[in-house]
């Protein structure tokens, strides 16, 4: 059996990232230095304004050289960091490519392939996808189902057993949220199922689901009803 912290390629997940080392002041500088940076670029605001742009410019820039922050160094590894971040979110672990494994989820049911092939998403977290945003790609596996069964419902837990590839894909995917694009790093093709839960903790997950959206509802309307 393996576990979601086995997928990802182990070799791409450390790497310096010199934004993980600013506190949130620090970060908050620098996108307001950014902003700065543009409005002062175009040819907009008065002269009044442009004037106290600058000042404010000048004094988050030495805030930030006084905490041994180079601005200009930092915002030129934007695309280094960006290319690091993707790579240690979507590269797949070499050593179980091909391999076949059993690993426990939540299962989301999908429309079929063109040619008729029955699909479903497997998830580490319940509600990913749909309450809350997908996983990274390398945490979201396309499942290729055979026999009889498939996902009743959104994040049905399951434990799944068959062969891992990784075969990166992307499918757009109607959930309770709108279209979501699924990008899966590796492809399940599964040999056996077995179910993890029972009628009454999907009536107690159906129901957890319901009173969040309720609560929602009242959070926007103050707690009134409609025909108030």
């Amino acid at each position: 059996m393996v576990s979601w912290e086995d997928l990802p390629d182990p070799s791409v997940q450390t790497f310096e990232d010199p934004y993980r080392e600013l506190s949130p002041e620090q970060f908050d500088d620098v996108l307001f230095a950014v902003r700065l940076r543009g409005r002062l670029q175009q040819d907009v605001g008065s002269s009044e304004d442009r004037q106290k742009w600058q000042e404010s410019l000048a004094e988050t820039e030495e805030a930030l050289a006084t905490d041994g922050i180079d601005i200009d160094w930092l915002l030129d590894q934007r695309q280094i960091v960006t290319e690091r971040r993707e790579r240690a979110g979507t590269a797949g672990n070499p050593r179980i490519d091909g391999q076949t494994v059993t690993l426990a989820g939540f299962a989301i049911p999908a429309q079929p392939d063109p040619d008729g092939q029955a699909v479903a998403y497997l998830v580490p977290e319940r509600g990913m996808c749909s309450h809350m945003p997908p996983p990274p790609p390398n945490q979201l596996v396309r499942v290729l189902l055979s026999g009889d069964w498939a996902p009743g419902y959104f994040h049905e837990p399951v434990r799944l057993t068959g062969t891992l590839t990784i075969d990166p894909s992307q499918r757009n995917l109607m959930v309770v949220d709108g279209v979501m694009p699924m990008r899966a790093t590796f492809q399940l093709e599964v040999d056996s199922v077995e179910t993890l839960e029972t009628r009454e903790d999907r009536l107690e997950w159906t129901q957890s689901v319901a009173d969040r959206i309720r609560a929602a509802g009242n959070r926007k309307t103050g707690g009134r009803t409609e025909s108030e």
